[in-house]
């Protein structure tokens, strides 16, 4: 019941506070106008991979919650919007349901509701192989995010405080499980030695989960009314640069997304520049679904994807691989902290388009 309780505070304070403090550094990156662009609005695809699954458009509605009684409505409303939009879905930790079989209604409500869609599976890194091939069976999962979140662990009264063994855990799951494995950060960021790291035990794509969106530091301290400094809120890697650090170190071998802060169209297409396979979303999604119901949130992301795409127009793009290839301008603190890490940022304002 804790748990479960704990779920619930979760979605309510993610709900009534701002992000941040920290931004996600969206800012200093700046595409370059193609006033040629060469090709008609027909011609604009927004298809994307993601751990060599496709995918229709390049947002992943990231995991939100589970796990208690009380949010299977929520996520029966998340997983027909999933539907009614083709957007791909991760559902919250399933460790909940791992211990307690009786709530993982919560969690099948998503299939049941979107039997053809991808849905993502989730854990945390201190689960078994034999309990990430339950959560995989629980929603015929098409890959399964192992959730890392000790900045998180460590502000709960109830939290984890022994993070020892995660690599191998993950390497475990891994070997283990016939899905792809997705790594996400909870909001603090991966660097790029973690990155090589994970990619090295094969994990298919890392989520880099920044700064400057949802703050999970700032949700566990209002449940346990506990003060945080802002050296302690702020903590943490921006996701942008974060992405520019994963995608240093692991090239191809490992697809990136970008989570954290990623709230307009245009942090959408700055993401898939910098290099990500496609942009995770939570919060501002759950927000609109429940402001203006299902129809109205349909509708949202209808506009949204349209930007989307008036965005790759405007940077002379037919496709999110055409981006990854469009000039790219990194300025202010993000380049320099790029800089002193070594992360050559001239060949992305200087790189040329491939058609």
């Amino acid at each position: 019941m804790k748990r479960q309780s704990r779920k619930l505070e979760h979605i309510k304070y993610s709900m009534l506070l701002d992000d941040g403090p920290a931004a996600a550094g969206f800012a200093d990156f700046h595409l370059v106008h193609n006033c040629l662009p060469d090709l008609a609005w027909r011609d604009i695809d927004i298809s994307t991979t993601v751990a060599g699954i496709p995918l229709a458009q390049p947002v992943i509605i990231n995991a939100i919650t589970g796990g208690a009684d009380d949010v299977t409505l929520l996520n029966r409303d998340l997983a027909e919007f999933a539907k009614q939009t083709g957007i791909p879905m991760a559902v919250g930790s399933q460790y909940a349901a791992v211990e307690n079989p009786a709530v993982a209604e919560s969690y099948k409500i998503v299939r049941q509701v979107n039997p053809e869609g991808i849905v993502f599976a989730n854990l945390g890194a201190h689960a078994t192989p034999e309990a990430a091939r339950y959560a995989v069976e629980m929603i015929d999962a098409q890959a399964i995010q192992i959730h890392l979140n000790s900045g998180q662990e460590i502000i709960m009264s109830e939290g984890d405080r022994d993070f020892s063994g995660y690599l191998s855990r993950i390497a475990a799951i891994v070997a283990q499980v016939d899905v792809p494995v997705i790594v996400k950060e909870v909001g603090c960021g991966i660097a790029r030695e973690q990155a090589a790291a994970l990619a090295g035990v094969g994990v298919k794509a890392i989520d880099v989960g920044g700064t400057g969106g949802t703050n999970f530091l700032a949700i566990e301290a209002a449940r346990s009314k506990l003060p945080l400094d802002d050296d302690m809120m702020s903590w943490g890697i921006p996701t942008a640069i974060s992405a520019m650090e994963v995608l240093s170190i692991t090239n191809s071998s490992a697809d990136v997304i970008l989570s954290g802060g990623v709230r307009t169209p245009l942090d959408v297409v700055k993401a898939l520049t910098i290099g990500g396979a496609a942009a995770g979303i939570a919060g501002p999604i759950l927000k609109v679904l429940q402001c203006q119901g299902l129809e109205g949130a349909i509708h949202w992301y209808e506009s949204f994807t349209t930007a989307v795409k008036r965005f790759m127009l405007l940077a002379g793009t037919r496709t999110v691989k055409e981006l990854q290839s469009c000039p790219l301008v990194i300025t202010g603190f993000s380049r320099e902290w790029l800089e002193v890490r070594g992360i050559d940022i001239t060949q992305f304002a200087r790189r040329k388009k491939i058609r």
